[in-house]
């Protein structure tokens, strides 16, 4: 049984529908993206389901337990907020210290679940420095570890990483990894496609409320028209000698990008030998083959007619 199942969740602010029939699913140890540009739902998604946001319909169940059964629920649940929320005239130990007493952690089993989850974002050794010393990183590792002190089914990641720089980025993206190999199963939302790429199994591309396409990266390619982008650089090419070129491939699309040519060709077809062979009949002497496959982005692109940044 997966471990969350969200069944048509609807919320509207007047005439705009925030979240517009969002249904997915999770399973134990899974990490799975909600990818979309800002604005497109997904920080409304996931406070709904962390019960900070009443849903006008819909039905969301972790291990079974219906969100109106808050007490329950909620000891299952784990939230990273987008917003950074910690006290920053305390150490990170008394942050996580007061974190885990709302949670009615106390005494010895505190003191080394506190102990462990500074250990986990590799904060131990600034365990009694005030927070408002760290880095925005550092920062965004203890705002982790303190979803972490109760032990939850599920974490809730809204935007992680949002405001750090690489190195940091890099070290959140281990933490979570190893939270889902130990088991957890991670709700995360981003608009970076390399983010969604490395980390999520499964991905559900949201846009205007609403959950356009989802599936491994493998299936949300193999369910859109784009192919791979052939790119050859070469000596004599020309609009006459990539012409031929495409159509000895079977009269696959092709363009001309200044001294670039582009053919668009089946992720089943033409392994690139037979490329090279098509492109000496054709009078062509490549210096650069390369060959791009399809990526998030481009599902993102087909499905929404615009780019992620856009």
């Amino acid at each position: 049984m997966p471990v969350l199942n969200v069944c048509d969740l609807h919320k509207s602010y007047g005439d705009l529908r925030a979240v517009d029939g969002v249904s997915f699913s999770i399973e134990a140890g899974e990490i799975f993206g909600l990818l979309g540009p800002n604005g497109a739902g997904k920080s409304t998604t996931i406070n709904i389901i962390a019960t900070l946001l009443v849903p006008d319909r819909g039905e969301v169940r972790l291990d079974g337990i219906a969100r109106s059964s808050s007490a329950a629920y909620k000891r299952k649940l784990g939230y990273v907020p987008q917003e950074i929320s910690l006290a920053e005239k305390l150490t990170a130990r008394e942050n996580l210290m007061l974190v885990g007493r709302l949670y009615d952690l106390s005494g010895t089993a505190l003191r080394r679940r506190v102990a462990e989850t500074l250990d986990a974002v590799g904060l131990a050794d600034r365990a009694g420095d005030l927070v408002k010393t760290f880095s925005g990183g550092m920062k965004r590792r203890l705002n982790i570890a303190g979803s972490l002190l109760h032990e939850p089914d599920l974490m809730l990641m809204d935007e992680p990483t949002a405001g750090v720089d690489p190195q940091a980025r890099a070290y959140i993206f281990e933490i979570v990894e190893r939270l889902a190999e130990g088991g957890r199963s991670i709700l995360y939302t981003t608009h970076y496609m390399e983010e969604a790429q490395r980390l999520c199994r499964r991905t559900a591309i949201i846009d205007h409320g609403r959950i356009l396409a989802s599936g491994t990266l493998a299936e949300l390619v193999a369910g859109i028209k784009a192919k791979r982008d052939l790119v050859i650089e070469a000596e004599g090419l020309s609009a006459q000698t990539t012409a031929d070129l495409a159509a000895a491939l079977g009269g696959v699309p092709w363009m001309m990008d200044g001294a670039t040519a582009h053919l668009n060709i089946a992720d089943t077809d033409h392994k690139l030998l037979d490329v090279v062979r098509a492109a000496d009949k054709a009078g062509i002497e490549p210096t650069t083959i390369s060959i791009h496959e399809p990526n998030l982005e481009t599902v993102f692109l087909e499905l929404t007619g615009r780019a992620l940044r856009d």
